[in-house]
């Protein structure tokens, strides 16, 4: 896990497939200088193929200056090869269907035919210079010894990786390790694997698959794709910074939140709620036992560090599961000196007044203020806003 890996980020690509995504000119360089900034070593960009406006998009891409290597995900066909190239990209990125489905019912082609064509605009796009990466598609539903024999073809007429793609997000994690490894014993090239999350494996499959030996792993924001989309970017991130932080330690990671905000924005759905770092309940602590640990010492209940990503922790202190602790830590906020049998009082307040309605972090500031004031002021006077502004009514912050 200590050797090098790469981040093929595809909103720009598998991310415009997604329902909502019509990205314009002007959003697709937002997105692309960001995730430039965020620091992602490969940017994949729609074929040039699908539209007039994909291939003028493409080349204005491409004449941006990142840092990032620009690629471009096409048909293995000569007409297809040569105007990504003359695009003016790093990279482009092949692909053919292998599986019996696709065989069958999309192109009709044999695996000696598939190989053909493969060897023959492999030679062209290594002629010119750019990096080549040749994936089969739907390659957990095609057969092993058809990948082996593709693989081997292409990995000896010189391209740079080859790629695996749950394409239609069948795969299990233990399945990926096992066909990355066989691959890894069989291939001199790097190893690229694009994951769909039909079945919500998608994280941990790229995972299974840089422990196997992969070399890059196929990202979008928000994991946005074809039908339930791919391994997301903040889910990879997540899952690699509690094994190491070294691993994500070159990304600029304070950058993530408004990256998947901007992105959010454009194809017209929220960040959700549970998303991997930057949902909004993904530092939000609220059970009584939960926020008393979590004061003590944050990393009894978190295992990401909000101040990494640029965040706060918030923690929920108006409802029935509400604990002393936390009612304690709120009284110290607004400058209230109450005593252990108060605070318990409130507490217990707090609680039944819960049970009959939701409650607002204003009506909890009142009820300590009544407290903490003989129970004669009506309301508080100027009431103190949570650290860094309420995520929700409820709720405060916390660095």
């Amino acid at each position: 896990m200590e050797r090098s890996f790469a981040l093929v980020d595809t909103t720009l690509r598998e991310g415009e497939q997604f329902a909502g995504a019509h990205f314009t000119l002007g959003q697709k360089v937002e997105i692309a200088q960001a995730l430039d900034e965020f620091g992602v070593e490969y940017i994949e960009v729609t074929s040039p193929v699908a539209s007039p406006q994909s291939e003028r998009d493409l080349r204005l891409l491409s004449r941006l200056g990142l840092r990032a290597k620009l690629l471009t995900h096409v048909r293995t066909r000569m007409d297809d090869a040569r105007r990504a190239v003359e695009c003016g990209v790093d990279g482009v990125n092949l692909l053919f269907g292998t599986s019996p489905w696709l065989r069958r019912f999309s192109h009709g082609k044999s695996i000696p035919e598939i190989i053909e064509a493969a060897l023959t605009v492999i030679a062209f796009l290594k002629s010119q210079g750019v990096e080549v990466r040749f994936s089969t598609e739907d390659t957990f539903r095609s057969r092993p010894e058809d990948l082996i024999a593709i693989y081997r073809a292409v990995d000896a007429a010189g391209v740079d990786r080859v790629g695996l793609a749950d394409t239609v997000g069948v795969a299990t994690p233990q399945q990926v390790h096992a066909l990355v490894q066989q691959v890894r014993r069989e291939v001199r090239a790097g190893i690229e694997f694009h994951g769909h999350n039909d079945t919500g494996c998608a994280v941990a499959n790229a995972l299974a698959a840089l422990e196997a030996g992969a070399t890059h792993l196929d990202v979008t924001v928000l994991g946005i794709g074809e039908r339930n989309g791919i391994t997301s970017l903040s889910g990879l991130i997540a899952r690699l910074y509690t094994l190491d932080k070294r691993l994500v330690a070159r990304y600029n990671l304070r950058a993530l939140p408004d990256l998947e905000r901007m992105v959010a924005r454009f194809v017209g759905v929220e960040v959700p709620f549970n998303q991997p770092i930057t949902g909004r309940t993904a530092f939000t602590h609220k059970a009584g036992i939960h926020t008393k640990a979590v004061l003590n010492h944050p990393t009894t209940y978190e295992v990401l560090d909000p101040r990494d990503f640029g965040l706060d922790r918030s923690l929920e202190i108006a409802h029935r599961l509400t604990g002393r602790h936390a009612i304690r830590r709120r009284a110290k906020a607004l400058g209230l000196r109450l005593s252990e049998e108060q605070v318990t009082a409130v507490t217990h307040q707090i609680k039944a007044l819960a049970d009959q309605a939701p409650l607002s972090l204003e009506e909890v500031d009142r009820l300590l203020y009544l407290w903490g004031n003989g129970r004669t002021l009506p309301t508080p006077p100027n009431p103190v806003p949570a650290a860094g502004g309420d995520r929700r009514p409820g709720s405060e912050r916390d660095r």
